[in-house]
Order: C-alpha cells, then structure tokens, then sequence
C-alpha cells in the first residue's frame, strides 16, 4: 500500500514538472519581442531546432546524445524565470541565481537519478565546462541568427535585426558551425542584395503636379 501511494506521488509530481516546462511553449523569446516581431517563437521552439542540430552533429570527438541533452535542458528554468534579455538590465549573477533556484524546484520533482542528470546538465552548460557545452552553446547562437534571417525574410526588411548578427562576430569556432555560419550568411547576403536591386514602390515615390 505503501508503494503505491510513494507511485503516485511520483506520478503527480512528473505530471507536475511536465506542466512546468510545457510553459516554454507560451513563453516567447524576449529579443524579439523587444524588436516588435510579429508572432515571436516561443523558447520551445527555439530549443527543439538546437536539438536538431545537436542531431546533425558530425564531429566524432563530441557526444552527440549528450550535446542533444544539453539542447533540451539549457533553457529549462525560463518556463519559471522567463526570458530574460540582455535589455533587462539583470546582472549575470542574478540571472544565473533566479535559475539556479528554478532549475532546484524543477528537479526537485523528479525522481533522484533523473534529478540529477538533469540539473548536472544544465551545471556543464552553464559552466561551459566540456567540448558538448561548448558546442551547443555555438548551436544556440547560430539558432538565434538563422531566426533572425528568416524573420527578415518573412517581413520584407533585409538587415532589419543585423544587431543580432554583429553579436555573435568572433563566437563561432566550431569547423561545422563555421560552415553552417558562412552558408547562412551568404543566403542573407544575397537576399538583402535582391532587395536592393529592386525597383522601389511607385506609390511611395512622390507625385508632381503639372
């Protein structure tokens, strides 16, 4: 009877923790937001397509399923914290303790093996401590500029977030991550070329009466 019951407290409080992280699908990424983007991604989204490109990896000196692991986990404590952006103005340190103590509750839900696993995750990635971390940390910027170029191609407004881009100048090292990079940039430099080279709009053009 008593296993039982200890059953199904775990249950309700796996359920609990399910509910928790299903709110970073509502919570959007704050970056955008402040840039007046039009139905921003969520930080779900944003972490899904990090996990898929941990998938893509191809390096055979870093552990792919970890680097997957870490994609999944390195966000978690937003879905209680939120997004919080640069422009906040929060100190490294408060933002590192605000999810230190998210990640603690989160956790603290799960069973102790899982418990574990998950917050040691999010311990090497924000300590950058591995080659994985590393990576994935590349992975998460590269995510960020791939949004913002298919967020300028979605408005019509070539070089609208370049900000997001000069950002991440000098942060790129990984030979994968480098290749990936110089095809993206040179996609979005020939879409801001073809904008360029577009005739203008004759109706913002003004008239002259004779």
């Amino acid at each position: 009877m008593a296993a039982a019951l200890d059953d199904t407290g775990s249950m309700k409080n796996m359920l609990q923790f399910m509910k928790l992280i299903g709110q970073l699908k509502r919570v959007p990424r704050t970056g955008w937001v402040y840039r007046n983007v039009k139905q921003p991604e969520s930080v779900s989204d944003h972490m899904y397509r990090m996990s898929m490109m941990a998938l893509m990896v191809t390096d055979p000196s870093v552990n792919k399923e970890r680097c997957m692991k870490l994609a999944l986990v390195h966000d978690m404590a937003e879905c209680i914290v939120g997004d919080i952006a640069p422009a906040d103005n929060v100190s490294k340190a408060e933002k590192h303790r605000r999810e230190e103590e998210a990640m603690c509750q989160l956790t603290g839900l799960l069973p102790e093996e899982l418990k574990k696993e998950i917050y040691s995750l999010w311990e090497e990635y924000e300590g950058q401590v591995s080659a994985e971390a590393r990576l994935v940390k590349e992975f998460d910027l590269l995510e960020m500029i791939l949004q913002a170029h298919e967020y300028e191609q979605l408005e019509g407004a070539p070089g609208r977030l370049q900000e997001f881009f000069d950002s991440t100048e000098g942060r790129f090292h990984h030979p994968d991550v480098l290749r990936l990079v110089s095809s993206l940039r040179q996609e979005r430099h020939a879409h801001m070329s073809t904008a360029e080279a577009l005739p203008r709009n004759p109706e913002s053009t003004p008239t002259q009466t004779p």
